[in-house]
């Protein structure tokens, strides 16, 4: 579990972050959304040690994080995994090499070992076969599932994915969600998600914050998100022409 308590970051005077207070649940899916500029990137760079708060807690399994040394916080590190936006693979290493490069790096595994790990998680992310693979020669639905395996390849207890599902078709992207979801109930993650796509909130947002100007505004699952009569979060959810046809359709099924 991470808890956050009264977490506040700023830049040369200006507050990003205005008291922050969450919990993100192990096993879950935890989804932070919000429009540009609501503070999620500063959020989750807080998170994972890279900016310092000026205020507040960030709690891993009891431990704080400021009050960690600096052996913990490498430990710490080694218990995490990060999918990235652009999926950030290694362009001259295969897909096999790219999976099993935080083994090589953190762990004392030979060889034969590491393949072994590697082979398991392309198969549970559905690209066995393609170990030999480069990153060019694969399509951005593929890439972003190299970078799945490679996220949770060293059993992480916290997984970070900022923005997963960006640049990718609709069909591609939910597959990349239920993978997620499936890593984490399967791993039992705590798994921090950062989003804009109200596809892949609906999908897996087994809890849900809503960040607007550096606050948490809401908060609730992909079942009350709907429900919701807080302003900011419906013109958030009813900002594409799809979901604004459901809010018709509702309301006049309301109506009727």
């Amino acid at each position: 579990m991470l808890e956050i308590k009264e977490l506040h970051k700023g830049f040369s005077g200006e507050e990003i972050l205005k008291g922050i207070t969450a919990t993100f649940e192990q096993g879950k899916t935890n989804m932070i959304i919000g429009a540009s500029g609501s503070g999620k990137s500063v959020f989750l760079k807080c998170m994972l040690g890279l900016f310092t708060p000026d205020q507040g807690e960030i709690i891993y399994d009891g431990e704080r994080l400021n009050e960690m040394d600096e052996d913990r916080q490498k430990e710490l590190r080694m218990e995490m995994g990060m999918l990235f936006q652009h999926s950030a693979l290694f362009d001259s290493m295969t897909v096999e090499e790219n999976v099993m490069f935080p083994l090589r790096m953190f762990t004392k595994m030979r060889k034969k070992e590491r393949l072994e790990v590697a082979n398991d998680i392309l198969e549970k992310v559905d690209l066995t076969g393609l170990n030999q693979k480069m990153p060019s020669e694969i399509s951005g639905g593929q890439q972003k599932r190299v970078a799945l395996a490679r996220a949770v390849v060293n059993r992480p207890k916290f997984l970070f994915c900022d923005e997963p599902n960006s640049g990718l078709d609709p069909k591609t992207a939910t597959i990349i969600d239920n993978l997620i979801q499936k890593v984490t109930h399967e791993s039992n993650i705590t798994t921090v998600i950062i989003s804009h796509d109200m596809n892949s909130v609906l999908e897996i947002g087994e809890t849900i914050i809503f960040l607007k100007d550096g606050k948490i505004v809401w908060n609730g699952n992909n079942k009350k998100i709907f429900k919701t009569d807080n302003e900011a979060v419906t013109d958030f959810v009813y900002s594409s022409e799809l979901f604004r046809k459901v809010r018709i359709a509702q309301n006049e099924g309301i109506a009727t």
